[in-house]
């Protein structure tokens, strides 16, 4: 089931996507081209009468030369005014970042998206903050630097960590792009099982009692 503020999110990205088109003065014919998605997908989807995939908003996202987060709505406004100072980019700023979420506190999750890298990556660029994580990777292979020690993680394999441990993550190409989801919670937030099946397989339920014939139970 589709969370509710996701599902705003996705209806709310049809104007901007209809927005950076123009921008860009193109048609739909012109994107359909580009993209390989139809005239008419591309127009439902502006129009807020289908709802995108990821597959599509990257898509979209690489043919307007925006980021996810500027679809969504996420992207933090720019400093304005004649004193601000470029911040230079690093790797990995370029990822795509589509929330999954409200941002209501408590938990919330994102999906990540590294760009495929051709030269041999550097080393992460870490930050530090009040928090804890939980990684899992969907796809390629993510470096990941935490505290002093380097991890490199393939698709299945999570982490967990308290933020205030200095972090940073980057593609561990060259190949493929990286997809990992990230869920962050507040300080002393934790994660609760309810249950483990080891193998993947439901346990089995417990035997019912066994009955005693009645000619046993009076001997």
């Amino acid at each position: 089931m589709t969370d509710d503020g996701t599902a705003d999110t996705l209806a709310a990205m049809g104007p901007r996507l209809r927005t950076a088109r123009e921008r860009r003065g193109t048609t739909l014919t012109d994107v359909s081209r580009a993209t390989g998605i139809s005239p008419s997908t591309l127009s439902r989807i502006e129009t807020g009468r289908r709802k995108p995939t990821l597959e599509v908003l990257l898509r979209l996202a690489k043919a307007y030369d925006v980021s996810l987060d500027e679809l969504a709505g996420t992207a933090p406004v720019a400093a304005t005014g004649p004193h601000r100072t470029p911040v230079p980019r690093r790797p990995g700023d370029d990822k795509a970042v589509l929330p999954l979420t409200r941002y209501v506190g408590g938990l919330h999750a994102h999906k990540h998206v590294l760009p495929a890298v051709d030269a041999p990556p550097t080393l992460p660029h870490q930050v530090s903050h009040d928090g804890y994580a939980w990684l899992c990777v969907l796809y390629g292979r993510l470096w990941l630097a935490l505290g002093e020690r380097d991890l490199v993680l393939s698709a299945g394999e999570v982490a967990e960590f308290d933020t205030r441990t200095a972090h940073g993550v980057a593609n561990a190409g060259p190949g493929g792009p990286v997809e990992y989801l990230i869920m962050f919670g507040p300080q002393g937030e934790r994660l609760r099982p309810r249950c483990h099946h080891p193998g993947g397989t439901p346990a089995d339920p417990p035997p019912p009692p066994v009955q005693q014939p009645e000619s046993a139970m009076t001997k």
